[in-house]
């Protein structure tokens, strides 16, 4: 008499085989084979005569007697792509690749609060190694999407703008959008600041090296920097260790939310990493598809942007603000259009506003959250509407009022709007030194 076993079970005893198989071949050591360098076109590297998985550490032995890391980005058929992680000056042919078997993990603690490292995990402020809690992965598994807790508390950023009319929620994920030379790190200095958040992440991606220290002395301060942790990957950095300076900043961030904390993640910049992976892809052969960008870099935004936000278990949070430097202030740029559609919102800076000494320059027109309904009363959410209606009839008609081609009394809404424009642009500008709290700021925009 045969027994039918259900589905069900079958499925139940045919994963569990698999995996005593996959821990029986986790045991066994795999056979290190070492292979040589035969190719260099760029700051890439091809190599023959081993084996590596996706992500695996190589050391490349240099004539010298030097020791090289580079990271596996690529194979075809019996060769692999290594992008190095070190400087390669003396690099010589025939070098010997030895796979490591181990992918890229950084130590993580405490002790990491007030110190300065770089993408490496290497210290840089001079000050000896601080010790060690845990080992942490730069590629993280994802969260399950129905087990993130879900955001319902506002973030106090101490901008008055952003707090009154574009709150931002605990977990949420922002981008700061601007081009060159509008007070993008300025206003990401006043966040870190006065950001009410228990350990704050700054990742320095692809900036210049001068901005590393000025950010450190003069934005975070010694009371911002004790509970700060600070990765510096400045530009002259190789491609790869910007890409991993990201994901290490991430990973930290993950290390305290993990412990029960609120954590502050700010990036500078967004942009910076995606064209890190652009120079990567196309240095190993992947073709070009948007404006110059491969597709891989539109796969990486999200995989990183991701990682971000609230945790699936425990009280902690990461909130994150990242910089995106839209090229010739456009606001179509494909990493500009990718990242808003992956973030939570985006705060808009205008070079108009910056060039006529308002600041920060925050478009409030262009700028929005998409979590604000959500950590707001529908009271605020009115004012908030009413603010924005006043604003925006003054200035599409800021050009005829200025030329006198407006009569007054022929609208009453945009008598309404010039009675209140002095006010609404004066409410919009801050001091880079002056704090807001979120309480203040709704109670200013109330009597207003």
């Amino acid at each position: 008499m045969s027994v039918s076993i259900p589905d069900a079970d079958r499925s139940t005893q045919w994963r569990q085989r698999l995996a005593q198989r996959r821990d029986r071949l986790s045991s066994v050591p795999r056979l290190v084979v070492e292979g040589r360098l035969t190719r260099m076109v760029g700051l890439t590297l091809e190599a023959v005569g081993c084996q590596a998985a996706i992500g695996e550490r190589c050391i490349i032995t240099n004539g010298n007697g030097a020791l090289i890391e580079a990271e596996v980005v690529g194979f075809a058929e019996e060769k692999l792509y290594l992008m190095p992680t070190t400087d390669i000056r003396g690099l010589m042919p025939n070098a010997r690749v030895v796979p490591t078997g181990k992918v890229c993990d950084v130590a993580v603690g405490d002790k990491m609060l007030g110190r300065v490292i770089s993408g490496s995990g290497e210290v840089l402020d001079g000050v000896a190694p601080f010790s060690i809690e845990a080992r942490v992965p730069l590629v993280a598994k994802p969260v399950n999407p129905l087990q993130r807790q879900m955001v319902t508390e506002p973030l106090d950023v101490g901008v008055r703008a952003i707090n009154a009319l574009l709150s931002v929620g605990r977990g949420q994920r922002m981008g700061l959008f601007a081009g060159s030379g509008v007070g993008k790190s300025v206003l990401l200095g006043m966040m870190t600041r006065y950001t009410t958040a228990d350990v704050i992440v700054v990742g320095l991606i692809g900036e210049r090296g001068r901005e590393v220290k000025d950010f450190i002395t003069n934005t975070l301060g010694k009371k911002g920097m004790a509970r700060a942790v600070v990765i510096a990957a400045p530009a002259d950095n190789p491609p790869l260790m910007r890409l991993h300076g990201a994901m290490l900043a991430t990973s930290v961030a993950e290390y305290f939310r993990d412990q029960g904390k609120h954590v502050l993640l700010l990036m500078d910049s967004l942009t910076r990493y995606a064209q890190a992976q652009r120079e990567i892809a196309l240095a190993i052969g992947e073709p070009p598809a948007t404006k110059g960008y491969p597709p891989s870099v539109f796969a990486k935004l999200p995989q990183l942007v991701e990682r971000a936000g609230n945790s699936g278990t425990g009280r902690g949070s990461m909130t994150a603000f990242y910089t995106v430097l839209t090229e010739g202030d456009d606001q179509q740029d494909p990493i500009a259009d990718a990242a808003r559609a992956i973030l939570d919102g985006h705060v808009v800076l205008s070079r108009e506003l910056a060039e006529s000494g308002h600041y920060p320059a925050i478009d409030i027109e262009a700028s929005i959250s998409r979590i604000a309904t959500e950590i707001t009363t529908a009271d605020q959410q009115q004012k908030v509407r009413r603010f924005k209606q006043r604003y925006s009839l003054y200035r599409q008609n800021r050009d005829l009022i200025s030329v006198g081609a407006y009569t007054p009394g022929s609208d009453a809404r945009i008598d309404e709007a010039i009675e209140y424009a002095p006010k609404l642009e004066q409410f919009l500008q801050q001091g880079m030194d002056q704090a807001v709290n979120f309480q203040n700021s709704q109670r200013e925009l109330s009597a207003l």
